[in-house]
């Protein structure tokens, strides 16, 4: 090749939109984070609220799609020393693992297409196989914000990866809620697989760095030296006896518990207890997290990015704990019925925006030590584990306890975690 063409060449290397530009980073997260919206407002609303319209029990329901959130709670474990110890690549360091996620998650979703909507069982275990790649993909993603994002910034990519999840949960719920009813599982697979391959191309198009390849998988330089991996995991496990890692860990697993144990009850109520239409609920649901979402959640991270990201985070659980107090007051009156809409909006916007706030106070907690990253995704896990332990109880639960009641635990835990945020020191920045 004559030298000025590959001069050239390596020129329009360097110029290619790269993680290094403020608007590409925005971008590849929202679009990333868009697609792991895809699949959850598919699975957690569209295709859940369907089943319980069909006469499915809400303990079958959450236990299957619990099954499904395993690999976010092993996250860490699973993939945080792979990506970690991992040498760099033409691609980058962490990228090749992103697109790497991406492709099995397709393939996953293509392989659904074979299922019909009775196999519940089998959709469960296809949807754990897609959590597999799905968890992957977010452990990149993390290392990505950690390695390319300035700490400045870190609230405005929060409310970014917000907003495109909430986006795509929005668009999915909304829109396959209606196919699923009107056209059936196969339509609306395949109508999940074209966007989500649409939703995945920044990712996979994107440079890592000036001067990266988009897709080679080859090794640059020489092979990393490892640290092995029970030391790894020892040195992680030193790090979360801390107290205040222990108390973090609280924090993050008792609001999604919290949460999980509402959400399924009060939806299975109103579709089989008042005949609500599941595409309807979908609907409804979408439409309020959209608009909390999204400008609520850059209202939030630009707010963060501004005071800091505790002062947000206080705000908004006291928030929380005032909204599921009146909708336990609301639920107690028998004003259920007239009230479903207002109820979903009081339990849905603040609870959802505190990741927003919550995200940067964490990655701030974890840094200024050694295996900062892995520690920042264990709290992660720990909040998925705490939303697939609260939707798995919420079915016995719900059972023995009315709605009002759960409401009021609910209102109890953020209550508790207002008060934990409000000592100074938990949620200071390491030096």
């Amino acid at each position: 090749m004559p030298p000025d063409l590959s001069a050239r060449s390596y020129r329009r290397r360097l110029l290619a939109p790269n993680l290094a530009g403020r608007r590409a980073r925005y971008g590849v997260f929202f679009a990333t984070y868009l697609y792991q919206g895809l699949i959850a407002g598919f699975s957690l609303t569209a295709l859940a609220n369907h089943l319980a319209a069909h006469g499915v029990s809400a303990t079958e329901v959450g236990f299957h799609f619990a099954l499904a959130g395993l690999p976010w709670t092993l996250q860490p474990i699973l993939w945080g020393p792979l990506v970690d110890r991992s040498g760099d690549h033409r691609m980058g360091r962490r990228r090749p693992f992103a697109v790497a996620a991406i492709l099995g998650c397709h393939a996953t979703i293509a392989l659904m297409l074979l299922l019909k909507v009775d196999q519940i069982g089998l959709l469960g275990f296809a949807f754990l196989v897609h959590s597999l790649f799905a968890s992957l993909l977010d452990t990149a993603c993390d290392r990505l914000i950690m390695d390319h994002v300035p700490a400045a910034e870190l609230g405005r990519v929060s409310a970014c990866t917000r907003a495109g999840f909430v986006a795509g949960t929005s668009l999915s719920a909304a829109g396959l809620g209606w196919t699923l009813s009107g056209y059936g599982l196969t339509v609306s697979l395949s109508a999940l697989l074209s966007a989500g391959i649409l939703a995945s191309l920044p990712m996979i198009l994107v440079r890592e760095a000036p001067g990266d390849a988009v897709g080679s998988f080859e090794r640059r330089g020489p092979p990393p030296r490892r640290i092995a991996f029970l030391r790894f995991i020892r040195r992680l496990g030193l790090a979360l006896r801390r107290k205040r890692a222990l108390q973090l860990l609280a924090l993050c697993f008792g609001l999604d518990a919290a949460l999980g144990l509402f959400e399924l009850p009060f939806s299975i109520d109103l579709l089989q207890g008042r005949g609500w239409d599941p595409a309807t609920l979908s609907r409804l649901e979408a439409g309020l997290a959209l608009v909390s979402g999204t400008a609520g959640a850059f209202a939030i991270g630009v707010w963060s990015d501004r005071v800091g990201p505790v002062r947000p985070l206080r705000t908004l659980l006291l928030a929380s704990v005032v909204s599921f107090m009146l909708t336990a007051a609301l639920i107690a009156a028998g004003l259920l019925g007239s009230a479903a809409p207002l109820i979903l909006a009081l339990t849905n916007a603040m609870p959802g925006l505190l990741i927003v706030a919550l995200m940067p106070a964490l990655l701030q907690a974890s840094r200024g030590r050694a295996g900062a990253a892995t520690q920042f995704e264990v709290y992660m896990a720990t909040m998925n584990l705490g939303s697939v332990t609260g939707t798995a109880l919420s079915g016995w639960l719900a059972a023995v306890m009315p709605l009002a009641g759960l409401s009021t635990v609910v209102a109890t835990v953020f209550l508790g975690a207002l008060l934990l945020v409000g000592r100074g020191d938990l949620l200071a920045s390491r030096q």
